[in-house]
């Protein structure tokens, strides 16, 4: 059986594709990815090196808008299941370069998720984001709010969630798409707030904390993330679509972070306080209680207990000197 999971450069493709090829005896894993340039290419290469040692993985460079080079790998292989983790990043780069996230993450989207239905894929799971969910004045965050996107990145998330609804409605694809909070964890992306103030810190330079510090994220492990994806891969779906909060519930202060990974590398970090980034949410606390129930899971990993450990990977693999 094979799988094909898109993205598998990135953060948490990275990570599906290491579990696969680890636990995975009986599928092949096919990886694509363009390879942008949104942050640190070394650092995609770098994951992807370790993925390659594998002789059960197979990687192509491809870009989800050629549907030509899309539909050929489709017709060449046949694909049981799809991951779909690819997609442009990133709420504030949506500011400046808003065509990339209709590129990206719209029409790669329907590129890969018409060919799944053509080629009779059997599950599709797919990443969405919490930033569907918009600002609230209601938490923790259930699938069944009504969500409201406030920028360019959570309506393109937003889309492919009714895309996936629409087509599973004449489709015998099930279609799984998760609401991921805020990712962390070793090999993560630089461009988000662990690793970005790690990067200043190391390198002596001023970090800038959005809305002075006072918000908050539900930071989930991304040992967590793939613990779901694992086991949904296993389980026999019965809808034909559903949506999942992947988080913690345990939203933490952002100030509180900070100076709990102060305490670990002990440097004198300059820190400019900023007023708020209006294109962002300013809190996130998502409800996992559905997910935790239909997969049977206890617990989820705690953020305190995990920073010290990344913080010493960082340090190990001196990532802060990787480009960006």
């Amino acid at each position: 059986m094979n799988i094909l999971l898109s993205g598998c450069a990135g953060f948490i493709g990275f990570h599906v594709s290491n579990l696969i090829i680890k636990k995975y005896n009986n599928f092949k894993l096919i990886g694509i990815d363009n390879l942008n340039n949104y942050y640190s290419v070394p650092l995609k290469k770098k994951r992807l090196k370790i993925l390659k040692e594998s002789k059960k993985f197979k990687f192509l460079k491809l870009d989800l808008r050629d549907k030509n080079k899309l539909n050929r790998l489709f017709k060449q292989n046949k694909i049981d299941i799809v991951i779909h983790l690819a997609a442009q990043a990133g709420v504030r780069h949506s500011i400046n370069n808003p065509k990339s996230y209709y590129e990206s993450n719209i029409v790669g989207f329907l590129n890969i998720i018409e060919l799944s239905n053509k080629y009779k894929v059997n599950k599709f799971i797919y990443a969405s984001s919490s930033s569907v969910y918009g600002d609230s004045d209601i938490y923790p965050l259930k699938e069944n709010f009504r969500i409201f996107p406030k920028n360019i990145y959570s309506a393109s998330k937003n889309l492919n969630e009714v895309i996936a609804n629409d087509l599973s409605k004449i489709s015998k694809i099930k279609f799984i798409g998760l609401r991921f909070f805020t990712i962390y964890g070793i090999w993560g992306r630089p461009d988000m707030l662990i690793f970005k103030y790690l990067k200043k810190s190391f390198n002596k330079k001023t970090f800038y904390l959005n809305n002075f510090g006072n918000h908050s994220r539900d930071f989930t492990h991304i040992d967590d993330a793939i613990n779901i994806i694992d086991k949904l891969i296993k389980k026999k779906i019965k809808n034909n679509y559903m949506i999942f909060n992947i988080c913690s519930n345990n939203p933490i202060n952002i100030k509180q972070l900070i100076n709990k990974i102060n305490m670990k590398i002990k440097i004198k970090t300059k820190i400019k306080k900023i007023q708020k980034n209006n294109i962002e949410v300013l809190d996130t606390n998502g409800d996992n209680r559905k997910i935790k129930k239909y997969l049977n899971i206890k617990k989820f990993k705690n953020i305190f207990k995990e920073i010290p450990k990344i913080i010493d990977w960082y340090d190990k693999e001196k990532i802060w000197k990787l480009g960006d």
